[in-house]
């Protein structure tokens, strides 16, 4: 039931309670179906949700739902939902210009592990990013368990697809955006970059970072000082370290507290 690739017009899963609660909040993908449990207390401010936009909420035995997310931890909770849809790449970055608005963007090369996409859009939404860019091949779609990892914030997070990652950034630059790459081999931390401007992110795949072609086409790249026996981060732990670098600076010139 749940795609792989984040197929727009096909069916698709998202389950859990938080995941399921936020997508109905959002409205950003209408849900076909509810299936719960029960209609109990636990399930009693989904099932209202789901009622109030006139979704069909059915009762079905447990059977039924684990047969829908084989060896998820559903909560009991399941909504089938048209998947995703993508956001035009030039209207995120149109919006990120928008009155009041400075660019953070963030770039992800290859990304192919949907815990890591879903974990690096809740990190996203929660640090003020406007957008994210995914290639069109060789990286995982919005999926069910993207939602799921992402606790919600994929309703939230314009996510958009381009063909060529390279090309897209030379479309950044000319827009007067700043794209630095977190790259291992990089001769400066990462505390050393300016985030205070019109800034896009690059964090490279599992295993492989970013490609040598996308890093070439950057403005700037730099690494996160490792002093253990691990030579590197997950990529999304290296996101939320970066991204909430940039909070910090951006915060900082506003006067804010960081």
């Amino acid at each position: 039931m749940a795609p792989v690739d984040g197929n727009d017009n096909s069916s698709e899963v998202i389950y859990g309670l938080h995941a399921v609660r936020e997508a109905l909040r959002a409205g950003a993908r209408p849900l076909q179906r509810l299936l719960v449990l029960a209609t109990d207390r636990q399930f009693g401010e989904i099932v209202r949700l789901a009622r109030e936009q006139r979704v069909p909420v059915y009762v079905e035995p447990r059977a039924a739902i684990d047969r829908l997310v084989p060896g998820g931890h559903h909560q009991g909770v399941v909504g089938l939902v048209a998947a995703k849809s993508y956001a035009e790449p030039d209207d995120i970055l149109a919006a990120a210009q928008g009155p009041g608005q400075t660019p953070l963007l963030v770039l992800l090369d290859g990304v192919e592990d949907p815990h890591n996409l879903g974990a690096i859009l809740r990190t996203a939404e929660a640090s003020g990013v406007q957008g994210v860019f995914i290639p069109e091949r060789r990286a995982v779609g919005l999926t069910s368990v993207v939602a799921k990892a992402s606790a919600g914030a994929v309703d939230y997070m314009p996510v958009g697809r381009v063909p060529n990652l390279s090309r897209w950034i030379e479309r950044l630059q000319s827009a007067g955006v700043w794209v630095y790459a977190l790259d291992a081999e990089a001769p400066k931390a990462y505390t050393q970059l300016d985030y205070r401007g019109p800034v896009a992110l690059v964090f490279g795949g599992e295993g492989k970072g970013v490609r040598p072609g996308v890093r070439g086409t950057c403005d700037d790249a730099a690494h996160i000082p490792m002093l253990g026996k691990v030579s590197s981060l997950n990529v999304s732990a290296s996101a939320a370290i970066v991204l909430y670098e940039a909070l910090r600076q951006r915060r900082e010139r506003a006067g804010e507290r960081p």
